[in-house]
Parts: structure tokens; sequence; C-alpha cells
């Protein structure tokens, strides 16, 4: 894999409608911030030093585990800046990937929130990996039928590996205070959320609980519960809903506000995205 391996490419829309699939080596990682996307992701890790934090759920990683990670899904990797970081990465279509497992329980076994990462190391997967990593984008002919193929072995291995279950690995939080703030905010970040309401309901310093917020899901309260909305209004507008109908669900005040803050992060409009 090292051969074709290439440095991180910030953008997180794909460019494909069924699968893209890349191995990124950074001798120094930039800061990833917190997002989410409307595909879903696997991820192999290779080598470094990572935590993954996946809905306020941390992971400490080692070589050869795997991330799966369903769309809108908040998460990012803290990487050691002092050793080389390298891993796979493969974006699948939601729409594709519900087709391709049309009948099996797939996505109910391989993607439940709360039991993204597993152990692979002794299964067909890396090899798997990496010979899809190969084939994607390749000239020979019939790369790309390979290629889906190769996808298909993976996408069962993975059932079987869910089905089994021996090697899931379980979720870690870090912090039991967080979770509950994590969890409450889930529940209620369509209402008005504020650092002074969450302190008071948790029996804690404001300033503890934003400092402890910042450390373990790497983003402010505010921040969280602006991407939580966005997050709602952008499944919402994907459903057929209007850009004014999407605002005034996932709890923004103002729809200006919410304009903005979608662009800022989307790098589109509302309207755009509703197809409007």
């Amino acid at each position: 894999m090292r051969r074709r391996a290439q440095t991180f490419d910030p953008r997180q829309v794909m460019k494909r409608g069924d699968f893209e699939i890349f191995h990124f080596r950074d001798p120094k990682m930039q800061e990833v911030p917190l997002h989410h996307h409307d595909f879903y992701e696997i991820y192999f890790f290779l080598s470094g030093r990572v935590d993954y934090l996946v809905e306020g759920i941390n992971y400490t990683l080692n070589p050869g585990d795997l991330m799966l990670i369903s769309p809108m899904e908040l998460h990012r990797p803290t990487v050691a800046p002092e050793e080389a970081y390298e891993r796979v990465v493969l974006w699948i279509n939601a729409e594709y990937l519900r087709k391709k497992t049309e009948g099996t329980d797939f996505l109910e076994r391989c993607f439940q929130p709360g039991h993204n990462l597993f152990h692979v190391s002794r299964t067909q997967i890396p090899e798997l990996i990496r010979r899809l990593a190969e084939e994607f984008g390749g000239q020979e002919g019939g790369a790309s039928l390979y290629a889906e193929g190769l996808l298909l072995q993976l996408l069962a291995e993975l059932l079987r590996l869910a089905a089994g279950s021996g090697d899931a690995a379980e979720a870690r939080q870090s912090s039991p205070l967080i979770e509950s703030v994590l969890h409450h905010i889930g529940e209620h970040y369509r209402e008005e959320i504020s650092l002074d309401e969450l302190a008071e309901r948790f029996y804690v310093s404001k300033y503890h609980l934003s400092h402890l917020f910042r450390q373990t899901v790497g983003v402010s309260v505010y921040r969280y519960v602006l991407l939580k909305r966005l997050q709602h209004a952008r499944q919402l507008l994907s459903e057929g809903e209007s850009p004014g109908s999407a605002s005034r669900a996932s709890g923004f005040p103002e729809y200006s506000g919410f304009y903005r803050a979608f662009r800022q992060v989307y790098g589109t409009s509302p309207g755009e995205a509703a197809g409007q």
C-alpha cells in the first residue's frame, strides 16, 4: 500500500455515486475538526498513535483496527504529531450501499451506534482492503469490475465478523459526565440549550464543564449543539423538507442564522442542498 499513499485531502464530499478509497500517509498530521458526512465510512488504521472520537465515545486504536462510521455521526481523529499517520479510508454512498446489501441485515449489524471499532487482524479484511486500494482507479482492463467485486467480498466479510461479534470492541466513554451531557443534548438539541443551563442541570461549574467538554469532544458545547442541529436539518432536506421547515424543526430560532451556519459548514446553501 505504501507505494500509492497520498497526504490528507480535507474534502468531505464524495465525487462519485458508488464508492471511493484513499490510502493516506502523513509524516505530520494537521488537526482534523469534528465533522460528519452523508455517506458510510470504513476506516482501516495502519500506523501512528490515534484516539478516534465518534459521538462522544473515544477509541484508542491499534494498527490493524477497523472503524465503521455511519452517515451523520460526528467524529474526529486525534493524532500524535510525532509519529507518521497511515490509514486507508473507504467511502460508500448510502443509497449504493443499501442497494448492494438489500435482503441482508448488513447495516443493522455492522453500523450500530456505539459499536464503531473492530479488530480485524486475524481475518481476510486487511488483504481485501489492500487489494481494493490497488485496483480502485486502475487502468488495467476490468479494474472497475474487479474493484466492485472486492468491495462486495469486503462487505460479506464484515457482515460475518459483526454477526460473530467476537472481534467487536466495547465502546469506551472517557467521562461519565460528558456522556450524560451528550445524551441530554442528543435528546434536546432542538430546544434552547446553553452552557449555564447544562451546568445547573448536572451540578457542575460551567467553567469545568466547558473545559472538560472541549477536551473530550474537541469543540465547544455551542459548536456541538450547532452541528447536531445542522445534522438534523441536512437529513430533513434530503427527505424533501423545505429549508424554512428544516430550519424550524432543527431548533434554529432564525432562518438567517441557519443559512449562514449551513453555508459555513457544508459550502452550499440549504436551498441548493434541497435541490430547489
